[in-house]
C-alpha cells in the first residue's frame, strides 16, 4: 500500500516524511486516516475525561468506531459531567479496570474490533491482559512499542523503538522490535525506512554490548532476517539524525544523518530520549503498540490532543493496510 502521492514521496527523501513543513506533521496523518474505512475500536475503561474525550473526538473525525468497555454508569457520568455526547457508541458494562481489560481483550478475540486502545487503566493492567499466555494477544512477533514523535525543529519525523515494553531486550527480541517498526513504517505508506540501530559509539566494541549487537542486526538485515528497511549502526545519536555530525564522524551511508526510525539499547535510554525530546524540544509523541493480534493505542492524559488523535490515525492505516493484504489473496 501507498497511501502517498508521488510529489509527497519524493519529499521523504529532502526531509520531512510526509511531505508537509516540520509540525504539520500529525496533520498528514490524520487527514490520510479520514481516506481510509473507519477501524472499529475497543477502548478498555474510558472513565476520565481525557480518555473517553480522545476516544470521542477520534470518532468525531471519522477515523474509529469506539466500543466502549468499562462500568457503565461511570462511563455515562464521566460523559454528563464533560458534556461528551456518547448516545450513539456501544457500551459493554463491566465492573471494574481490570474486568474491563479482560473484555476489550475478549472482543478483539471474537472479532468485535481491529484495535485495541488505553482507557484511563494502567498500562500494565492493560498488557497483562493483552500478554496472557492463556488468553491474550500474544503472536509469534514481540510485542514492541513504537514512539512517533513530531519534533518542531526536525523535518524528518522520528519512530523511537522500543521505549515502552521491552526493558532489556535481547537480539532476537531486537529483530522483531526492528520488525515491528519497519513493517508500521512501510504499511502506512512512507516508503522503504533508513532504520539507525542507536549505541554511544559509532564503532564496534565489546566493551558496549549494544555495539555489538547493532552489528549483528544490520548483518541479519544483510541476510534477510529484517526486511523492508536499511539499518545502519552503531550509530550515536547525533550522527543518526544531523547530516553534519556524519560528515564531520566520515561516516557515509544512506542512513546515517538522515535516520527515520531510531531503534534504543533498552528501555531507559528510549524513554529518556523520548521524554528529552518532549520537555526539551516541545515534540509531540504519539504510541502504538505492534507485534499483537491487533495494533493497540496507547494514550496518556499528558499527551496533547494532536497526539492523540495521531495515535489512532496511525493505528487506523496499519489496520487498514493489514485488511487490504489480508483480503488480497481471495480476490
Amino acid at each position: 500500500m501507498n497511501m502517498l502521492q508521488d510529489s509527497e514521496i519524493g519529499a521523504v527523501t529532502t526531509g520531512d516524511s510526509f511531505g508537509y513543513p516540520p509540525y504539520s506533521k500529525y496533520e498528514k496523518l490524520i487527514s490520510l486516516a479520514k481516506e481510509v474505512t473507519r477501524a472499529t475500536t475497543v477502548v478498555a475503561h474510558p472513565c476520565d475525561e481525557t480518555s473517553l474525550r480522545g476516544a470521542v473526538e477520534a470518532a468525531q473525525l471519522g477515523i474509529i468506531t469506539p466500543i466502549l468497555v468499562g462500568p457503565a454508569a461511570k462511563i455515562s457520568a464521566v460523559a454528563q459531567k464533560h458534556g461528551i455526547e456518547i448516545a450513539r457508541y456501544e457500551i459493554v458494562d463491566a465492573p471494574h479496570s481490570d474486568a474491563a481489560a479482560a473484555q476489550a481483550v475478549a472482543l478483539i478475540h471474537e472479532g468485535k474490533g481491529e484495535l485495541l486502545m488505553k482507557g484511563s487503566l494502567h498500562t500494565e493492567e492493560l498488557m497483562r491482559e493483552v500478554t496472557s499466555s492463556k488468553s491474550g494477544l500474544r503472536t509469534a512477533r514481540r510485542i514492541s512499542h513504537v514512539f512517533i514523535m513530531d519534533v518542531p525543529t526536525h523535518v524528518d519525523t522520528l519512530f523511537i523503538t522500543d521505549a515502552a515494553i521491552n526493558i532489556f531486550p535481547d537480539l532476537d527480541a531486537k529483530r522483531d522490535i526492528v520488525q515491528n517498526a519497519i513493517d508500521l513504517f512501510t504499511q502506512v505508506g512512507l516508503g522503504a525506512p533508513r532504520v539507525a540501530i542507536l549505541s554511544a559509539v559509532e564503532t564496534v566494541t565489546p566493551k558496549i554490548p549494544s555495539t555489538i549487537d547493532a552489528a549483528a542486526l544490520c548483518k541479519m538485515a544483510d541476510r534477510g532476517q529484517i526486511t523492508g528497511g536499511v539499518l545502519d549502526g552503531p550509530l550515536a545519536f547525533d550522527n543518526a539524525v544531523d547530516p553534519e555530525a556524519a560528515a564531520i564522524k566520515g561516516i557515509k551511508s544512506p542512513v546515517a544523518g538522515r535516520a527515520q526510525i531510531l531503534v534504543v539499547p533498552d528501555l531507559e535510554a528510549g524513554n529518556m530520549l523520548a521524554k528529552n525530546l518532549s520537555f526539551l524540544a516541545k515534540a509531540d509523541s504519539a504510541g502504538i503498540v505492534l507485534g499483537a493480534r491487533v495494533p493497540i493505542i496507547l494514550t496518556s492524559r499528558a499527551d496533547s490532543v494532536r497526539a492523540r488523535m495521531a495515535s489512532c490515525a496511525l493505528a487506523v492505516l496499519y489496520a487498514h493496510a493489514r485488511r487490504s493484504t489480508a483480503v488480497m489473496p481471495a480476490a
